[in-house]
C-alpha cells in the first residue's frame, strides 16, 4: 500500500520508478554515492540550481528537489538524462527519513512522491 508523502510540478513525462529515498545537501553527499553507487537512489535536494549532481546523475533512480521549476538546472538535466524529477516538491508531513522507499510518478499531471 502506498501512500502519497508530497507533490510538485514533473520535468519530464515519466513511468513510475521505486528506490531509496537520500537528501543530498552537500557535494562531500555526492562523494559518498561515488565511492559505493547512486544506483537505486532516490535524491533530494534542496537548491534548482545545484550542479554537485553531475557526477551521479545518469546512475539516480529520480531527483526530486524542493524548489525550482521544470526550467531549472536540475530540471533541464533530468530531461537530458530521462531522469525522472519533481520540482518545487512540497511535503505534508515534512521530507522523507533517509534510507525511506519511495516511489516518484512523472505520468500523471503531477509529479508525486509516495511511501512504500
Amino acid at each position: 500500500m502506498t501512500t502519497t508523502l508530497g507533490t510538485g510540478t514533473k520535468a519530464l513525462d515519466a513511468a513510475p520508478v521505486r528506490g531509496t529515498w537520500r537528501m543530498l545537501q552537500t557535494p562531500d553527499d555526492v562523494l559518498e554515492l561515488m565511492d559505493s553507487s547512486a544506483e537505486g537512489v532516490v535524491a533530494g535536494v534542496q537548491d534548482a540550481g545545484a550542479t554537485f549532481l553531475a557526477p551521479i546523475f545518469d546512475e539516480l533512480t529520480a531527483v526530486v528537489c524542493l524548489s525550482g521549476t521544470p526550467a531549472s538546472h536540475i530540471g533541464i538535466v533530468s530531461r537530458e538524462y530521462q531522469v525522472p524529477c519533481i520540482m518545487a516538491t512540497e511535503f505534508a508531513g515534512g521530507v522523507p527519513a533517509d534510507g525511506t522507499e519511495v516511489e516518484v510518478d512523472c505520468s500523471g499531471a503531477s509529479g508525486i512522491v509516495r511511501g512504500l
